[in-house]
């Protein structure tokens, strides 16, 4: 199934219905990132030895621009997956969120190392930044990730690899959508399992766009 990472207990069969939420024609490069989200934001830029996993749950490695959001701006796990370009004394950059920094204050991003080094010089250690969220560069469609031990009556899924920020998920079978409730560490759940055979799944993004697999 092209998108899906799941255990093979859940039998579901989920088409993608393409929206800007994952891409636009959806191509094997990189694209549509850069879009303002969101107002420019003043604040502050740390450094830390970020690996790409954190808080927010995904896997360790692959692209390092990656940063971790405090807590009251990373909002129950809502700032994962979220794009950031930042500008600093030194040039700029732009980052994903991959984590929470739980002692900073509103407006502080702790950037991996090879990102603050974009915007500044290792020796400052703590600078002055503004932040604008944007839309992320993604190629391929959105991909859904079970996590671990989920199954038909306890189910945790992760929205991966959209371009833009996620608000909520929804399933049906029959009848009305339920919405999974969103946990810190970024996976939707719930607690009822999403039973056994097909489903369909409905991703809300920031600005209201939805995505209907089924």
């Amino acid at each position: 199934m092209r998108g899906m990472n799941r255990p093979a207990s859940l039998q579901n069969a989920l088409v993608l219905a393409l929206t800007s939420i994952a891409c636009g024609a959806c191509g094997d490069s990189a694209s549509g990132g850069g879009v303002a989200l969101g107002s420019e934001q003043k604040g502050i830029a740390t450094f830390y030895d970020a690996t790409g996993a954190g808080n927010c749950s995904y896997d360790r490695g692959g692209d390092l621009m990656v940063a971790a959001m405090n807590r009251e701006q990373y909002d129950n796990s809502a700032a994962c997956g979220q794009c950031v370009d930042i500008v600093g004394p030194k040039g700029n950059v732009r980052v994903r969120i991959v984590d929470q920094c739980p002692n900073c204050e509103k407006g502080h991003l702790d950037l991996s190392r090879k990102a603050f080094d974009k915007v500044a010089e290792a020796k400052d250690g703590r600078v002055s930044i503004t932040w604008t969220p944007v839309s992320c560069d993604v190629a391929g469609p959105v991909k859904y990730h079970f996590k671990e031990g989920s199954n038909p009556w306890w189910t945790a899924i992760q929205v991966r690899n959209h371009r833009l920020p996620i608000q909520k998920l929804e399933w049906k079978r029959d009848g009305d959508w339920k919405a999974l409730k969103r946990e810190s560490y970024n996976y939707f759940v719930t607690d009822s399992g999403v039973g056994e055979g097909r489903f369909q799944l409905r991703v809300t993004a920031q600005d209201g766009q939805q995505l209907v697999d089924s």
